[in-house]
């Protein structure tokens, strides 16, 4: 049966604010901060009050409540909040909690950064900093706007990277992305691969037609000791950006 609980009623409201009041304490005596999505934060801390309602202990919103009775959920091991799986595991190895509450400084901050890259990179509003570059090319896929976006940064001195075709000399002819700097066919990689022995500690982004073949060679790169290697998501297909085409 459903547990129906009035979350404008008075009670709900006198208890959600002891619970933020609560989870407040938790960052505190932690070091811990709220995650940069406030919807994030407001849901949690709805589900531990209505646990708390229900079942008069905060336990965790992201697990079901085992047991009828005090005793049968004390006997369950029910999680409840801070749990210590979050404090001694998921914290310290994911930079938040299961229910992404509960954040390490750093990891909030990585967060508000990504979201900022997010909008930048698919508004085109402004140009991206350094260090939002940087994040970028520690991605394993990157999509096309964010592609344009690290173009123009470089063209604009911001990041050194190098972009990287692995189709085909005749596809390459055909069509390819404005600023491309070397041709890897895929058929003829480790031979072709010889240009980039000597950098291998520049950011890479790869790309073929519909980025299966990227997939396939940003691998073979990570083995062969490439430092940061990221393929574009869907090809050449699904670029939006510059083309150009010829030998040269």
């Amino acid at each position: 049966m459903i547990k129906k609980l009035d979350v404008d009623s008075n009670e709900f409201q006198t208890q959600l604010e002891l619970t933020k009041q609560f989870t407040q304490k938790v960052c505190d005596q932690f070091g811990f901060v709220y995650n940069p999505e406030d919807d994030v934060n407001e849901s949690v801390q709805q589900g531990l009050t209505r646990n708390k309602l229900i079942y008069g202990k905060r336990f965790c919103p992201c697990f079901m409540v085992v047991g009828e009775t005090k005793e049968e959920q004390k006997e369950a091991d029910n999680r409840i909040c801070p749990c210590t799986p979050a404090l001694e595991e998921e914290i310290p190895k994911d930079g938040k909690c299961r229910c992404g509450i509960f954040c390490t400084p750093e990891y909030a901050k990585n967060c508000a950064v990504e979201q900022a890259i997010e909008e930048a990179t698919h508004t085109h509003f402004r140009g991206l900093s350094h260090e939002e570059c940087s994040l970028l090319l520690q991605k394993e896929n990157i999509d096309s706007d964010e592609l344009q976006s690290l173009l123009e940064a470089r063209e604009a001195g911001v990041i050194q990277f190098n972009l990287v075709d692995v189709r085909e000399w005749m596809e390459w002819v055909g069509s390819r992305i404005v600023g491309t700097d070397y041709l890897v066919p895929t058929t003829s990689f480790y031979n072709a691969l010889d240009q980039l022995e000597t950098k291998k500690t520049v950011p890479c982004v790869v790309y073929c037609h519909i980025g299966s073949r990227s997939a396939y060679c940003q691998r073979m790169m990570k083995d062969l000791g490439f430092n940061q290697v990221s393929n574009l998501l869907h090809g050449i297909v699904g670029f939006q950006g510059e083309m150009t085409s010829g030998e040269e």
